[in-house]
């Protein structure tokens, strides 16, 4: 597990992209959802175990891992014939900003950064966790890989998202969850990436491999 404090240099940023479930939300919502709730919802509609439905779902979900099919309401409520917004709502109280995330948001804009949602999220949830939480004032763009046509994992995607909202990889700082998607943002080129420990509140710490990592934002104030 990686232990080094991240020490972003902040006279060189001028751009923040950050990443939006398990980085500024806790990610138990969504695995939660994914892995409990719509299980339930499934065995219900089809007259199967929880059991039986988690194994399906589970390959089902396996097959579309890094996809933007994986990350689209739509292609769930088709594949699945479910409404997936309807399951959101039920667990929606679930949604929880992570710790120090409005401090840091607010110091950061303070600075005069400019402050630029970057996620995997599919519209309709986006719209979803805006309401709940209220975050939306707080940024200068939000951009979901679905307007991209690529996910975060894709290193076109930041090429396309460049063309999209204008920024300088030297001088940008990402801050996400997914070791992944900070791969792709290296291999592009977006010099300074912090990771996050703990995504998921109701998990132990993750292991972040060579990336400095915080637990909490207030180690980026």
């Amino acid at each position: 597990m990686s232990l080094t404090r991240p020490k972003p240099d902040w006279q060189l940023i001028d751009c923040v992209l950050l990443d939006l479930d398990g980085t500024l939300l806790d990610l138990n919502f969504d695995n939660h959802f994914w892995q409990e709730h719509v299980p339930l919802r499934y065995a219900e509609a089809r007259g199967l175990s929880r059991e039986a439905a988690r194994d399906e779902l589970r390959a089902r979900y396996h097959a579309r891992a890094g996809t933007l099919d994986w990350y689209s309401v739509d292609f769930w409520e088709t594949e699945l014939e479910l409404d997936i917004m309807r399951l959101k709502e039920e667990v929606a109280h679930l949604i929880a900003i992570h710790p120090h995330v409005v401090d840091f948001l607010v110091a950061i804009r303070a600075a005069g950064k400019r402050v630029i949602l970057v996620t995997n999220a599919h519209h309709k949830s986006l719209t979803l966790k805006m309401g709940r939480t209220g975050l939306r004032g707080y940024f200068d763009d939000l951009v979901s890989s679905h307007e991209i046509g690529l996910p975060k994992e894709d290193p076109v995607f930041w090429e396309r998202l460049r063309t999209q909202i204008p920024f300088n990889p030297a001088s940008t700082l990402l801050v996400d969850d997914n070791l992944t998607v900070l791969d792709s943002a290296r291999t592009y080129g977006i010099s300074q990436l912090i990771a996050v420990r703990r995504p998921d509140t109701c998990q132990p710490p993750k292991n972040t491999g060579s990336y400095a990592a915080i637990t909490d934002f207030s180690d980026l104030l």
